[in-house]
């Protein structure tokens, strides 16, 4: 029951829930104690509210944060408490007393005080909000950026200034309850004092060498840094929050580019959830600025995403563009027809190409170019089951999907089934559920289906903890474990202190301005992260299941210490068929094991589930015994087919690929400006082209619509 109403009230906790109910029942006894009148029961009432108000910001409720839309939002609630306050007053016979004049005229100049310092705090907060954004970007040589204002007067300052109102509220109900009015004149002084120095404490930061400069200014020096450092490859990429994943898993492709790589963002979310790397990042929120920016010594621009505001850079035709995507796998994503805007579509291996060519969307095969998956270095060739512990098999299914197509994901009609049998396998085997982080986001039946999920794996867990057939013997086992788990607190507290270094000053000016990265820091980083890796592994039985969420441990480091898998289509299974272990994939659709392999290149060397999950037997047993596992010889030809050779290395093809077309990119501009110095007849048509900066607004807006 009670996490049916914490679900319904879609607050985080039970805590939660009842400072919730505190709060919305606190204000009806604050009421009625102030009509019946009883100063003591108005105190404590009112005291509830302010705790359990306070409570719910500081956890940041959603509940707390939406009571704003039913015109209860924080202001509201101060001004109601207050006006009940006088009516106190007048209740218990004060309407006479100068007591009763000075806490209304307070409470009137106080309400009055929260326009300016709402202005100022809005001000503020606006300009320092950068035209472009950066990091390990030197701008800090070019332009001078001010320190942000303490913490302490902008963080919850809506907040911190409403609770200025309670040395007043305890004055005048001290005054209410003992006759002595000096407490109300007292508090009414500290109240209406402290709100105007916390205005006065912000004046400074709108005006002279405190304000950041101007949007021209920073825009300027932006420039002035790209001619320096004359970015080649571009990596550029727009999306929400939770598709950051998708940028960053090419980051450290990025950096091991044989050319000057450049990042450029679209929304801040996705800067402030980018993962470290040396590479130079740039945020441009506004499409006018990127197209205003200085490009011209780019040649190779890559997408991870198909979204609109590609359009802002592929508008440009000094440089080639490149789809890249974030996956490969058979999806009709991976097909998608917008494909055909860009110069080239890069697949990993040839089964992309085939895949345009059946689809017929209007890519030519002359503009794809197989390059490999770079990312998938870290995934180990698998060499068998130790004989020290039992098989891990991983199940790692997709989301359900912006539509409802039964062949998004098998967590709805698959999921339960494929978990309930792996822990009930005999002999056993150990289970790891690692689901798509979109999981449950769109749809309440998949969220619901994965909840449950997670259930069953955590009942069978608590089921082998107490099993002496998996517990017996292991004191040195649980040894390990313990020195692994006081790693893991050590790591995490030298992670944290490393992700937390230079204080609170983290506004996006200040993150600008000092956003160049430490790189002996970033490799310790990178060092107690694998160190973070193993330990984790070795912190849990190896028999014990394991649900795991969030980004560490990551899929691939879940790939490495599995024997097999089973998931749907998606680019998840083309990685895992890299480790050469066997896997298995969900026929969610139930199109019937031959229709599904034609449909879907990357399940030829699967085993193919039914919703049933009757033919997980298959899996198993190609785990438990590889030399009489049948489809081995399959998996290594699908791996070439669909990821390509194994020489020369991904990173070595990727090169390959970035230098040929940005030589393509240069060969077509010298040809313009040759054709424009000649004087020809195709002069008119090489000056039609728009060129990398608009030489008015009206060029801009031209583009812009076109």
């Amino acid at each position: 029951m009670i996490s049916t109403a914490i679900r319904v009230a879609r607050v985080g906790s039970a805590a939660e829930l009842a400072a919730a109910a505190l709060m919305m029942l606190g204000f009806p006894c604050v009421m009625l104690a102030a009509l019946v009148p009883s100063v003591y029961a108005f105190a404590a009432a009112a005291a509830v509210t302010y705790l359990a108000d306070h409570y719910l910001h500081r956890k940041g409720s959603y509940l707390v944060n939406r009571l704003g839309k039913v015109r209860a939002g924080l202001s509201i609630r101060f001004l109601v408490r207050q006006l009940l306050l006088v009516l106190l007053l007048a209740r218990v016979g004060l309407t006479d007393h100068l007591v009763f004049y000075g806490a209304t005229a307070c409470f009137i100049a106080f309400y009055g005080l929260q326009a300016p310092h709402g202005a100022l705090v809005t001000l503020i907060r606006n300009r320092r909000r950068m035209p472009v954004a950066t990091r390990n970007v030197d701008l800090a040589s070019r332009i001078r950026i001010p320190d942000a204002p303490p913490r302490r007067l902008l963080h919850r300052s809506a907040e911190k200034m409403l609770h200025l109102d309670l040395p007043a509220v305890a004055g005048v109900l001290v005054a209410a309850a003992t006759t002595r009015a000096l407490y109300a004149y007292l508090g009414i002084a500290a109240t209406l004092g402290l709100g105007i120095l916390y205005v006065l404490a912000l004046v400074p930061y709108v005006r002279g060498r405190k304000v950041p400069p101007r949007a021209e200014t920073v825009l300027a020096a932006v420039d002035d840094w790209l001619r320096a450092y004359q970015p080649q490859t571009v990596l550029y990429f727009s999306g929400s929050r939770d598709s950051a994943y998708q940028v960053n898993m090419w980051l450290e492709t990025m950096e091991q580019l044989d050319t000057r790589p450049l990042i450029i963002l679209r929304e801040r979310v996705i800067l402030s959830n980018l993962a470290p790397t040396t590479v130079p990042v740039i945020c441009v929120p506004g499409g006018v600025h990127l197209m205003n920016m200085d490009l011209s010594s780019v040649r190779v621009a890559l997408y991870a995403a198909n979204v609109g505001k590609n359009i802002h850079m592929l508008r440009v035709p000094t440089m080639k563009h490149v789809f890249i995507g974030h996956g490969d796998s058979d999806k009709l994503a991976s097909v998608n027809p917008f494909s055909k805007v860009y110069d080239e579509v890069w697949t990993a291996g040839r089964a992309g190409r085939d895949r345009y060519a059946i689809a017929d969307v209007g890519v030519r095969d002359d503009d794809i170019a197989e390059v490999g998956r770079p990312q998938l270095a870290p995934i180990q060739t698998w060499q068998g089951v130790p004989e020290d512990r039992i098989p891990t098999v991983l199940y790692a299914p997709t989301w359900e999907g912006w539509d409802d197509n039964p062949g998004n994901t098998s967590i709805l009609l698959a999921g339960e089934n494929i978990v309930r049998k792996l822990v009930q396998a005999d002999p056993p085997v150990r289970v790891l559920y690692k689901p798509h982080p979109f999981t449950g986001t769109r749809s309440a039946q998949a969220k619901a289906a994965h909840q449950r999920i997670i259930a069953l794996v955590e009942k069978a867990a608590a089921a082998r903890a107490a099993d002496p057939r998996f517990t017996a013997g292991t004191a040195d086992q649980a040894a390990t474990r313990a020195q692994a788990k006081t790693e893991l607190v050590r790591i995490e507290a030298r992670l944290a202190a490393l992700a937390g270094r230079g204080g609170e000053k983290r506004d996006e000016a200040e993150a600008t301005r000092d956003g160049l990265l430490d790189v002996a820091r970033h490799e310790e980083t990178a060092r107690l992260r694998a160190e973070w890796n193993e330990a984790y592994w070795r912190s849990f039985g190896s028999w014990q299941h394991r649900v795991i969420t969030g980004a560490e441990p990551r899929l691939y480091d879940c790939f490495n210490v599995s024997d097999a898998m089973v998931s749907d289509i998606s680019s998840v299974v083309s990685d895992f068929i890299a480790s050469g272990k066997p896997y298995a994939v969900t026929d969610s659709a139930e199109l019937g094991a031959e229709e599904f392999k034609r449909n879907n290149t990357a399940v030829r060397a699967a085993v193919i589930l039914s919703n049933s999950a009757a033919e997980l037997g298959e899996l198993l047993a190609a785990v438990r015994d590889p030399a009489a596992d049948p489809l081995a010889g399959e998996r290594a030809e699908l791996k070439q087919y669909l990821l390509g050779p194994d020489e020369p290395t991904s990173i070595e093809q990727f090169n390959t690929a970035v230098a040929d077309l940005a030589l393509k990119a240069e060969t077509r501009n010298v040809g313009q400006a040759t054709r424009a110095a000649g004087g020809t007849a195709e002069t008119a048509l090489a000056n039609a082209v728009p060129g990398q900066r608009m030489a008015s607004a009206g060029e801009t807006d031209g583009v812009t619509a076109g």
